[in-house]
């Protein structure tokens, strides 16, 4: 008589007992908790990265107007130096705590910059800056920007309180960083282009 020799598997049947109700409000709590985390390192981060500013007064226009809120990126100038053309938010260099300006960089260290008949000069090269709709009704006498400083300028060039006020901006200590986005109002967001020379 032949045997059967039966080798299915057993598999346990036994139902998965339902959480406690301390289980439940422990993994609540878990999962609260890891979103705080989360959310507190992604927010720390931000704020080493890129940091907001609102637009004050006329100085940039017709590019950016008063109450507009951009983003800017605090970091940039870390790896390389500012570049002609960045716009670029800062402390001002007599009130170091006072409100941060925004202007646009047109000199850089050891350049020439003046202003002849409503033209920027630089190095004795006329600047081409398509974004100019209000140039500058006054000369200014040729100056020579010192090793880690930077000559900048609003782009309302009579409506600006810039270098050619209170001199040159030094590199090192009082800049935010530059400005990259346009985030407000809706209708006006958007990346801030970048120019080269």
């Amino acid at each position: 008589m032949a045997s059967i020799n039966d080798t299915t598997a057993l598999h346990d049947t036994a139902e998965p007992r339902p959480l406690t109700v301390r289980e439940r409000w422990q993994g609540f709590l878990r999962e609260v908790l890891e979103t705080v985390v989360l959310a507190l390192f992604i927010f720390f981060v931000v704020q080493v990265v890129i940091q907001n500013y609102q637009v004050l007064g006329p100085s940039m226009e017709p590019n950016l107007h008063q109450g507009q809120y951009l983003l800017v990126n605090k970091v940039e100038y870390k790896l390389h130096p500012p570049a002609r053309g960045d716009i670029i938010v800062f402390h001002p260099p007599d009130d170091p705590n006072g409100i941060p300006l925004i202007k646009r960089v047109i000199g850089l260290p050891g350049e020439k910059v003046e202003i002849l008949d409503r033209q920027v000069f630089v190095n004795g090269v006329p600047l081409n800056e398509p974004y100019i709709q209000y140039p500058a009704s006054r000369s200014y006498a040729a100056t020579v920007v010192p090793a880690d400083s930077l000559f900048v300028m609003g782009d309302n060039r009579d409506n600006s309180s810039d270098s050619r006020a209170w001199g040159p901006l030094p590199i090192h200590g009082g800049i935010v960083g530059r400005a990259v986005l346009r985030y407000w109002p809706p209708e006006r967001v958007g990346i801030l282009p970048a120019y080269s020379y």
